[in-house]
């Protein structure tokens, strides 16, 4: 198996006025290519530290993290957009959506970032929105689609790069049970398909999506163990 995310002893402490606060105390974590994780823990577990320091959104204080052969922990903010960028597609609980902008501009988004030229991200954009079903709604805006309908348009834009990793934080916590539902197959699809997908989330049900499921308290790794209900369906 190839190691795609390698953390080693990753803290993570901020000073607020005289307080310090240790967000993640020691955290060592191996994720490979293709895994299907989930990231679980009570607030203020550090888990949201953790997907931020995961996604490049944020630096950790000390320790190593080695993203797809590249060390990123003491990266300056411009370098660690580019990697974030080209390495790592992200679906928010809140969608994320420009308002004004049709469901083609939002998914071409990442691509004028990356410097592509509009015909090439139309064409890519295009393709990432029939991919999660929706290549009959791209000049349609976010007021004019269904809470489901934005989170595809979510799941397309951050497909569009064709990232090695998709960091999907709360993805379904905007969502009816149905919708949720839905929205979870679209991840178990683009799974099969070769992403590595990292899940943040506090719902026992949605965590039982994923192959694994790795457990956060008090800023460090309760417990990290294959879902024991996809082992079972693998084993008959």
């Amino acid at each position: 198996m190839q190691e795609i995310i390698k953390l080693k002893d990753i803290a993570r402490k901020y000073t607020i006025g005289k307080e310090t606060i240790h967000a993640l105390k020691s955290v060592s974590l191996s994720i490979n290519k293709n895994e299907y994780v989930a990231l679980m823990g009570p607030s203020g577990s550090g888990k949201s530290t953790l997907m931020n320091i995961l996604g490049c959104l944020d630096t950790p204080s000390s320790g190593e993290y080695i993203l797809n052969n590249i060390a990123v922990a003491g990266m300056l903010d411009n370098d660690l957009a580019e990697v974030r960028n080209k390495e790592i597609g992200f679906v928010f609980q809140t969608f994320n959506l420009l308002p004004k902008a049709t469901a083609l501009e939002n998914v071409a988004l990442p691509l004028v970032y990356a410097g592509i030229p509009k015909a090439e991200r139309d064409k890519l954009a295009l393709e990432a929105l029939e991919h999660v079903g929706l290549g009959n709604r791209i000049t349609h805006k976010p007021n004019e689609l269904s809470g489901g309908q934005r989170q595809r348009v979510a799941v397309a834009r951050a497909l569009v790069n064709k990232p090695a990793i998709i960091l999907a934080d709360e993805p379904t916590g905007n969502l009816d049970s149905k919708t949720s539902i839905e929205i979870m197959g679209l991840f178990e699809e683009i799974h099969k398909n070769g992403n590595t997908i990292i899940l943040v989330t506090h719902e026992e049900d949605i965590a039982k999506h994923a192959h694994r499921i790795v457990r956060l308290k008090d800023g460090l790794v309760e417990s990290d163990q294959l879902n024991q209900e996809f082992v079972t369906v693998l084993n008959n």
